[in-house]
This record gives C-alpha cells, structure tokens and sequence, in this order.
C-alpha cells in the first residue's frame, strides 16, 4: 500500500479579488498552475506548513483562517486553508516556476486551455472560492 502524504494549500486573494496562483516547477504537474502549497514536514502543524511553502514558494507572508477543504490527488491528502496575504512581494520561488494573482476571467482561460491542475476549476467553484472579479 502507497503511503499517504500530507499536504497543504493556500487559497489566497489580493485586495482586487484576485486568486494567488503559481506555475508548478517540478512533477507531479510540472507547468501547469495551481494554489501553492506543498508536504507537510515533521513536527509542523498545518498552519506552519502554509505559512513557510506560501512563503518559499510565493514571497509573501501569510496567515491562516479556515480550513475551506481538501481533496486527494493520487497519494496525496491536500488541506487547503483560506489565508490574508499580510506582507511579501510576489516572487516565484523554490518549486515554483511562476506565480500571479488571476482574476476570473484569466482562471476560465487557463482552465479551458489545459493550464489548470486536475480538478483545479470545479474544486474552488464547488467551495465558492473563486476570484471575486
């Protein structure tokens, strides 16, 4: 039996109501776009692990709120937390290739294209977390 992995995820809006995405650098989903994130190491609570991979990955300091879900994606189990950017500026980083806020339209866009990782779109539809504009 595969070991399961945990993992966590932000879901995260500027002040316009724009999404936080970034370019994944590595498999699994090398190049395609997702909410950043990543495993949860020994020792860290769920909260730890989002605040240190939003910051590796992104640049930018957050902080946690709610859990709004998760979903498993072959052998990982993924918490995705709603967060407040507090401070940062948007810079790819670590697995990373590229990061940006997206607005709606632009999140249709690279759904409809392939760009998205699986289930990206209908996950946040169905948790009512999509971009506001």
């Amino acid at each position: 039996m595969t070991q399961r992995e945990r993992c966590v995820g932000g879901i995260v809006f500027d002040d316009q109501g724009r999404l936080l995405l970034i370019q994944r650098g590595h498999d699994p989903g090398k190049g395609l776009w997702s909410l950043p994130g990543g495993r949860v190491e020994k020792g860290e609570t769920d909260t730890e692990a989002v605040v240190r991979e939003l910051h590796e990955e992104t640049g930018l300091d957050v902080r946690p709120h709610t859990l709004t879900g998760t979903v498993s994606r072959g052998r990982y189990d993924i918490f995705d937390y709603t967060c407040t950017w507090t401070s940062g500026t948007l810079t790819a980083g670590d697995d990373a290739s590229d990061a940006r806020w997206v607005g709606s339209a632009e999140l249709v866009a690279l759904d409809q294209a392939g760009h998205l990782t699986d289930q990206l779109f209908v996950t946040l539809r169905d948790w009512n977390a999509l971009p506001s504009r």
